[in-house]
């Protein structure tokens, strides 16, 4: 496009008188991705220094050079954490991710809008609730004094307690999230089966598709660039689960099972003062994330698909 616009003779000046509309209204998200994004990286000298929040601050704190990241590898508990995150996340991944695209593909095959969009509004909805409701209504169906524990007892059956299960609990957060947020997900899969030429449905009736062949063939085809875009960028948060949702939780179950990297970067150096530790388990999430969303592109690239940047 640039190339284009230079063979025409437009020059870098010209360009901006005319597109000058577009970008002052894009100022403004740029100013909020500055000061909110951007200016805050300086403060990640804090993870080289004895910093002291209260009293030298970040000019006066000495530096330290890379200890903290020493103290935070050398810790056994960090690691274990991070495992316990990992294994919540693919947990996640593999349980919760599908489940948009089926309920895509099956509010996709309802013919009346009416029943489609009414249909897309209940499971739409959880997404607004916080994550303080949607914890105390799995409480109170799930809990040892929860709907299904009390009809289970009334039937001479022994209850149970699923909210206070260690072994259960990554399969707890997975159910939560699908509640919550599954309809978001399926609003962006409905866009872009939104977008499938419906002569491509014609056709593959008319050579003898059947309804599952056509979604094989044609819906799931039409899918695969927003799935593998969504996947990479999945990948790439593995480390940012919902802080408030497993807070909420974590005593229930024990830090065992429920702590989790942005947890223990909460209780270790937050709650402490320790916040040049804090900042070094922060650097560290960040590169790792950056270094996994690269791993899934080349993976998507590999796949045939564009990933979130195109392979040049």
């Amino acid at each position: 496009m640039k190339d284009l616009e230079l063979a025409r003779g437009i020059t870098r000046r010209q360009r901006f008188l005319r597109d000058r509309t577009l970008l002052l209204m894009t100022l403004p998200a740029i100013v909020l991705l500055l000061v909110f994004n951007y200016v805050p990286l300086l403060g990640n000298v804090v993870a080289f220094q004895e910093y002291d929040a209260y009293g030298a601050g970040i000019t006066g704190s000495p530096f330290v050079g890379t200890y903290n990241f020493e103290r935070l590898f050398l810790d056994n508990r960090f690691w274990e954490v991070l495992v316990n995150t990992l294994v919540i996340f693919f947990t996640q991944l593999v349980l919760f991710f599908p489940i948009p695209i089926a309920l895509a593909l099956l509010l996709n095959s309802v013919l009346n809008d009416r029943v489609r969009a009414w249909v897309q509004g209940i499971i739409y909805l959880p997404h607004f609730f916080s994550w303080v409701l949607v914890v105390t209504v799995f409480q109170q169906m799930l809990g040892g004094a929860g709907l299904i524990a009390q009809q289970l007892r009334e039937r001479g059956i022994g209850g149970f307690d699923l909210m206070t299960d260690p072994g259960f609990f990554k399969f707890l957060l997975t159910a939560q999230s699908v509640w919550k947020d599954a309809g978001w997900g399926v609003i962006v899969f409905l866009a872009a089966l939104a977008a499938v030429n419906s002569e491509l449905y014609e056709a593959a009736a008319v050579d003898g598709a059947g309804r599952w062949r056509r979604m094989w063939h044609v819906t799931l085809p039409a899918l695969r660039p927003v799935i593998a875009l969504l996947l990479v960028l999945r990948v790439g948060s593995a480390l940012n689960l919902d802080f408030e949702q497993i807070l909420l939780q974590r005593d229930q179950v024990g830090p065992g099972a429920a702590e989790v990297l942005d947890t223990y970067i909460w209780w270790t150096g937050v709650r402490t003062g320790d916040f040049g530790y804090a900042t070094a388990a922060g650097i560290f999430k960040g590169v790792f994330s950056v270094l996994m969303v690269l791993l899934a592109n080349k993976v998507a690239h590999m796949l045939g698909e564009q990933g979130v940047y195109s392979k040049r």
